[in-house]
C-alpha cells in the first residue's frame, strides 16, 4: 500500500466550460448525465424558487457560476471540481422532496444525503469517461454537503464551531462561490438578502482563520479535543494526557484491512470482527450485537493494560467509529484511523475469490453506506490507496 496518489490536475470534468467562450451544450449534458433527468420532475417551493423545477434551478446554477469572475480565475482542476458541484448540488431533492400540510415544499436533509449520492455517481463513473479520482470525488461531495452552510451557519447552535469543523473537509472559499451562485441562479424576493448572508459568512471564516484553508491547532490533539468536548475553545492548547494507540481501520470489504495489519502491524494486538465471527460461529447476515459486545471486551483488557491494538472491521460509518472513539477516548487512548481506499472494480474482483465472499447485494449495500473518514474525527487520518 502507498499513500493516497494524487492525479495531476489535466484532470477536467466532462462539458465543464473553457475560455474563450465558456459555452455549456446543455443537450449532450442532458443525454449523457441520465442522473439529472429526475430533477425535471421534482418542483420546488415557488416562494423560494419561482424559476420552477430542480433541473431548471440547476441549470440556472450553473450559468451563474460560469459567469462568475472569481470562478474564471480559478485553475482547471478547481473550476472542473465546482462546475461538477453545482450540477450535483441539488441532486437528492427528488429523494427529499416532500410537500407538508400547508401546501409548502420541502426538501429536508437533501444536502448530506446528496453529499453520499455524489460519491456514488462520481466514484461509479456514472455518464461520465471514468470514475473520478478519489481525491477530486471527495472535494466535490464536500462542497456538495454544505453549499448551504453560508446561508444558514449563523443559525447553528455553534456557528464558530460549524465553519471551522466544515473547513477541515472543505474549502469555503469554494463553498462560498457555489453558494453565491446558488442564490443567483433562482427567482425570490429575497435574493439580495441572501447575497449578504454569504458576504458575512466569507468575512465569518476570514475572522475564523479558515476561508481558503483548514483552521490549524497547536497539535492534533488540540484539535481532537475540540472537536470531541462540548464548549471548546479553537485555540486552547490541550493538555495531551495520551497512554497508548489505536488503529482503527476503515474500508470496504476486499479493501485489503487484513493484509494491511498483517504487514505494517505484526506485534500489535487484534480486535478483528470477522476474526470473533469465526470463532463463535455468527453469521454475518444474523444480528451482529454479541460481535460487538466480545469485542469491547477484548478491547477494555487492552485498553487498560495500555496496550495498543489494531481495531480490524469496516467501520463504515461515522457514528460506528465515534462510539468506538469515545471507547478508546475514556481509556486515554490516541485514535490513528487507517482509511483504505481501492476502485469498485477491484473490490467485486476480489470478493469473487476471496474464501468468506460478500453477497453482492451486501456489498453494494456497503459502498451506500461508506462515510468516508476525516480529520475532526481523530487524532489522525490516512487515506491510502493501492
Amino acid at each position: 500500500m502507498k499513500q493516497l496518489h494524487v492525479p495531476s490536475h489535466d484532470w477536467t470534468f466532462p462539458f465543464c466550460p473553457a475560455a474563450p467562450d465558456w459555452h455549456i451544450d446543455w443537450s449532450a449534458t442532458h443525454d449523457q448525465l441520465a442522473w439529472l433527468t429526475p430533477l425535471a420532475e421534482t418542483p420546488q417551493d415557488p416562494h423560494y424558487h419561482a424559476e420552477g423545477d430542480v433541473l431548471t434551478h440547476t441549470r440556472m446554477v450553473v450559468e451563474e457560476l460560469i459567469a462568475l469572475p472569481e470562478w474564471r480565475n480559478l485553475d482547471q482542476l478547481e473550476c472542473s471540481m465546482l462546475f461538477a458541484a453545482a450540477l450535483l448540488h441539488d441532486i437528492a431533492k427528488p429523494i427529499c422532496t416532500k410537500i407538508e400540510l400547508n401546501g409548502a415544499i420541502v426538501s429536508p436533509g437533501h444536502a448530506r444525503v446528496g453529499a453520499n449520492m455524489t460519491r456514488q455517481i462520481l466514484w461509479e463513473g456514472q455518464g461520465l469517461r471514468a470514475p473520478i479520482p478519489v481525491t477530486y470525488c471527495e472535494t466535490i461531495v464536500q462542497l456538495v454537503r454544505f453549499h448551504g452552510l453560508p446561508l444558514w451557519f449563523l443559525d447553528k447552535f455553534d456557528p464558530v464551531r460549524a465553519v471551522i469543523q466544515a473547513s477541515q473537509t472543505a474549502r469555503l472559499d469554494l463553498v462560498a462561490l457555489l453558494a453565491e451562485a446558488d442564490a443567483r441562479g433562482r427567482i425570490c424576493t429575497d435574493q439580495q438578502s441572501l447575497i449578504n448572508r454569504i458576504m458575512l459568512f466569507r468575512e465569518w471564516c476570514v475572522e475564523q482563520r479558515c476561508y481558503t484553508a483548514p483552521r490549524t491547532f497547536e497539535t492534533d490533539h488540540s484539535r481532537f479535543v475540540y472537536f470531541h468536548r462540548e464548549h471548546s475553545d479553537p485555540d486552547y492548547v490541550a493538555y495531551d494526557d495520551t497512554a497508548n494507540r489505536v488503529i482503527l481501520m476503515v474500508g470496504l470489504p476486499g479493501a485489503g484491512k487484513d493484509t494491511w495489519t498483517q504487514q505494517h502491524c505484526t506485534d500489535w494486538s487484534i480486535v478483528s470482527l470477522d476474526q470473533i465471527r469465526r470463532e463463535h460461529r455468527i453469521d454475518p447476515k444474523d444480528l451482529q450485537g454479541k460481535v460487538v459486545q466480545l469485542a469491547k471486551e477484548q478491547a477494555r483488557v487492552l485498553l487498560r493494560r495500555r496496550e495498543p491494538f489494531v481495531w480490524n472491521a469496516t467501520n463504515l460509518t461515522r457514528s460506528i467509529r465515534r462510539m468506538l472513539i469515545d471507547l478508546f477516548d475514556a481509556y486515554k487512548a490516541r485514535t490513528h484511523i487507517v482509511y483504505l481506499d481501492t476502485s469498485l472494480h477491484t473490490l467485486f474482483e476480489r470478493n469473487r475469490v476471496r474464501q468468506h465472499q460478500v453477497p453482492e447485494v451486501v456489498l453494494r449495500k456497503f459502498i451506500r453506506k461508506l462515510e468516508i473518514p476525516d480529520t475532526t474525527e481523530a487524532h489522525h487520518v490516512e487515506w491510502l490507496h493501492e
